[in-house]
């Protein structure tokens, strides 16, 4: 049973890279990004790491979302081609 949620995770996180890479407006790519972090916890949760889990959850997921809300505050939302 365990494989086939690490298949599934592993299958939307490669989605939410991809994603993050094609989309134009910067808030829903840091979104996306968050989005990330958190799968990734969750996926190293369920590999049995979790203390991994936490940091990712804490750092890349909170305080590096909260890091590019701020950042995106000053460079500006949209991406210019």
């Amino acid at each position: 049973m365990t494989w086939q949620i690490d298949f599934w995770l592993m299958l939307v996180l490669i989605m939410f890279a991809v994603l993050a890479l094609e989309v134009s407006d910067l808030l829903a790519a840091v979104g996306i990004l968050t989005g990330y972090s958190f799968l990734m916890a969750l996926l190293f949760a369920e590999l049995g790491a979790p203390d991994v889990a936490l940091t990712e959850a804490a750092l890349g997921a909170a305080i590096t979302g909260i890091f590019l809300l701020v950042t995106l505050r000053f460079v500006g939302r949209k991406e210019e081609h």
